[in-house]
């Protein structure tokens, strides 16, 4: 008998599919609902914005990311322009931009409000669904 899958992260993924993929105007809306997500973290240490752990770790997952550490391996390898996109800070000293560790990821989504990410995740698709189609991209869906 199969061991029995704990992640959520395929079952998450897999309902997302028969989504159309989101367009670069898009990602302002889905962090403004990011933001709407209470931090569960204590203010003092904080290092990453919470919106900027979520963004990373839903890029990861959506680009095939099945597990904490190929969550934080994405986020590791992203380049500079989508970490920026995504909210990342300039170290002012060396120039880089951190990205959170695999166990700042996996504490911060194990302590998160499961239902407000899901409100939150589900308003955005809902306003994507509102919105028409802009010109020139094919297969998203109006309602």
């Amino acid at each position: 008998m199969p061991a029995v899958v704990s992640s959520p992260i395929p079952p998450v993924r897999d309902q997302l599919c028969g989504q159309p993929g989101a367009a670069e105007d898009e990602l302002p809306g889905l962090l403004a609902r990011l933001a709407e997500v209470p931090d569960p973290r204590k203010p003092r240490g904080r290092r990453h914005s919470l919106v900027y752990v979520l963004a990373l770790a839903a890029c990861a997952v959506l680009t095939g990311a099945t597990s904490l550490p190929a969550i934080s391996e994405w986020a590791t390898d992203a380049p500079p322009a989508v970490l920026d996109r995504l909210g990342a800070r300039r170290c002012p000293l060396s120039g880089t931009r951190p990205v959170p560790c695999e166990t700042t990821i996996r504490r911060t989504l194990a302590r998160l409000d499961a239902d407000a990410l899901d409100r939150a995740v589900v308003a955005w698709l809902a306003e994507r669904r509102l919105q028409p189609a802009p010109k020139g991209r094919r297969g998203r869906r109006r309602r």
